[in-house]
């Protein structure tokens, strides 16, 4: 089943008054192209709204007893962030490898680590919950996390009514499922458009094959987005399918490239992942005009998030 308006805004009503009603911004330079601005949340990333969501709607014996989670760093930040608010235990297990800052910023939030190799981070999750009683609350394969992260979408119309389209970035498809689900509620017209790397494609492969498919962890570890190199599970895949209107890729070039024009168009920081939705507009705006038949309206791209290393940052600017 899949998740309904009504659902989001329950979410929101979760969320309200503890996760940020993040701004949508502009700039002279691009005036066809708004940004959301996710990376301005607490712990730098959209994912907290569906772990403050994931989190209010257990039961009280199972908030008590805690939560685990498998995350390359921003779900484990935002349930970490979520679990210290609500004053319970979190076990966040992360695959080897993961940015160094992401690692740092679980840990500070109170949560605890454990690193395992990235093929396994599900399955020791699933084991950590079974041995100590723990509930599972997972990145993006969960109804709860979807209405939460569909918030975002809520807060977009609000915001821009009826703009010509939303670009989401995709990779275990909870906040694209969420925020199509709430776009084409409330805005129709609206064209939902999902934005994947080249390297990290099993989206748009799936949605072209009309089936789930699933690309290994060495393939889609190929990609600087870290936060999208996740596959679509069943019940982001269903969302997708009947929701998206199109599913487009951008390079590791124009991903880095956007990175910075972010920083200096629109004075954020974004992280690669966060920066792969702006991209395609960045790169590929007319064509995009075109094969989704947009008019002249503004255009709303999802900056999911900042967490970056500075050195990446750095490299970035320079592009």
């Amino acid at each position: 089943m899949l998740v309904t308006i009504d659902d989001i805004r329950r979410a929101a009503d979760s969320v309200d008054g503890v996760v940020l009603r993040t701004p949508v911004v502009g700039s002279p330079v691009r005036p066809d192209l708004l940004i959301k601005a996710e990376s301005l949340q607490p712990t730098g990333a959209f994912k907290v709204r569906g772990a403050v969501h994931a989190i209010a709607s257990l039961s009280d014996e199972a908030r008590a007893a805690g939560v685990v989670t498998h995350s390359s760093g921003n779900h484990g930040q935002a349930l970490a962030w979520a679990a210290r608010r609500a004053g319970i235990p979190c076990v966040v297990v992360m695959p080897e490898g993961s940015a160094p800052v992401k690692v740092e910023a679980v840990r500070r939030l109170g949560a605890t680590v454990e690193m395992v190799p990235a093929a396994r981070r599900a399955e020791r999750a699933q084991q950590i919950a079974e041995e100590r009683g723990l509930t599972i609350v997972p990145p993006y394969d969960h109804r709860h996390i979807i209405a939460g992260q569909g918030t975002v979408g809520l807060e977009i119309i609000a915001d821009v009514p009826s703009p010509a389209a939303v670009l989401v970035p995709v990779g275990g498809g909870g906040l694209s499922s969420g925020v199509a689900t709430a776009v084409r509620a409330l805005s129709p017209a609206t064209r939902v458009i999902g934005v994947e790397p080249e390297l990290a494609a099993d989206a748009a492969e799936s949605l072209a094959a009309g089936r789930l498919v699933t690309w290994p962890v060495e393939q889609t570890g190929r990609t600087v987005a870290d936060g999208l190199r996740t596959n679509l599970s069943d019940l982001t895949y269903a969302h997708l399918a009947a929701r998206l209107d199109g599913i487009v890729t951008v390079t590791e070039a124009e991903i880095l490239s956007t990175v910075g024009s972010l920083a200096r168009e629109y004075r954020l920081v974004a992280e690669p992942s966060g920066a792969v939705a702006p991209a395609a507009w960045c790169h590929h705006a007319a064509s995009l005009r075109e094969r989704f038949g947009l008019g002249d309206g503004p255009v709303v791209a999802v900056v999911s998030g900042g967490n970056l290393d500075p050195a990446l940052l750095a490299t970035a600017l320079q592009t």
